[in-house]
């Protein structure tokens, strides 16, 4: 059941045989998909309604043979109207259509179109001419499918150009990304360059000072240890000297001793005990034989002269 205008329409009462006669219906939209559930009505009739527009979904009914939209205010036709590939009959007279769809070069089963009493564009009333027979209408499909089909050919060729001139300036585009990426990669290849040399002139710099740090400590090192003939007599290898020194001090020691043995055992008690005695005995003998050498008398009256 499909409804516009206020009023019920029964399509199957509508039917006779394959042809569907919905004209005079005050109809406002077309009931789509009650249609597309008469697959078998190849010639529909919505002649005599109030249709503005036709759904998009109209163009899904592929059995039509034979379509009368004459007498409605259609403004335009679904873009892809060309869809209804086996439609041979096309009667759009009395609306308001100014231009057809591109798709319209498809319909290429097309045998008749009577497009009268329309605000043509000046164009297209110009292609189809008059429909006042027949002939005329048959030769209106004609001019229209050829018509459609140079725009469909200019509309794609002016699609490919557009396409085109996208992926060329896409190329360029990506060709001036890789130029800039290049050049970015140059840059910090250059930089990187700039970096490790001036490192490695820091470090080049730092070792040379630390060489002549090294250098520096180095001679003043040397100089400290070095003795200068002004600050410093030059002193006689000390090994020569070491022997005679011991035995002076050995000689010096053991003559303490002995006068320290020879005051004990005269001026102490222990003059008596019989090592003391042995002392002095020996004592006065040494004594006794000095005063007898004449060398000695000699020397020592020179001392006692002095």
């Amino acid at each position: 059941m499909a409804r516009g205008g206020g009023k019920g329409v029964n399509l199957k009462d509508k039917l006779d045989g394959n042809e569907l006669d919905l004209s005079l219906c005050d109809l406002s939209e077309v009931p789509v998909r009650e249609l597309a559930a008469l697959p078998k009505a190849t010639i529909l009739d919505l002649s005599c309604n109030n249709l503005i527009s036709l759904p998009s979904d109209f163009c899904s009914l592929l059995h039509l043979v034979k379509l009368d939209l004459s007498k409605n205010r259609l403004q335009q036709l679904p873009l892809d109207f060309g869809r209804l590939v086996n439609l041979q009959h096309l009667d759009l007279l009395n609306n308001r259509l100014v231009t057809l769809p591109v798709s319209f070069a498809q319909l290429k089963n097309l045998k008749w179109l009577d497009l009268k009493d329309n605000p043509l564009d000046p164009v297209l009333a110009k292609v189809v001419g008059d429909c006042l027979d027949e002939k005329q209408c048959k030769q209106a499909a004609v001019r229209v499918l050829q018509h459609m089909k140079v725009i469909q050919s200019e509309q794609d060729q002016e699609r490919q150009r557009k396409l085109q001139a996208e992926r060329e300036m896409e190329k360029k585009r990506e060709a001036e990304q890789r130029a800039r990426e290049a050049q970015e990669r140059e840059l910090r290849k250059r930089e990187k360059a700039e970096e490790k040399e001036r490192r490695r002139r820091e470090y080049d710099a730092q070792r040379a000072a630390k060489q002549e740090m090294e250098k520096k400590t180095k001679k003043e090192t040397v100089q400290t240890r070095k003795p200068t003939s002004s600050s410093r007599p030059p002193q006689p290898p000390r090994h020569k000297h070491s022997w005679s020194r011991s035995v002076l001090r050995v000689l010096l020691l053991v003559l303490l001793c002995i006068l320290c043995t020879l005051a004990v055992c005269k001026l102490t008690e222990l003059q008596h005990q019989a090592l003391c005695i042995s002392v002095n005995t020996l004592y006065e003998d040494v004594v006794a034989a000095v005063q007898n050498h004449k060398t000695l008398q000699n020397m020592l009256q020179q001392n006692s002269q002095q």
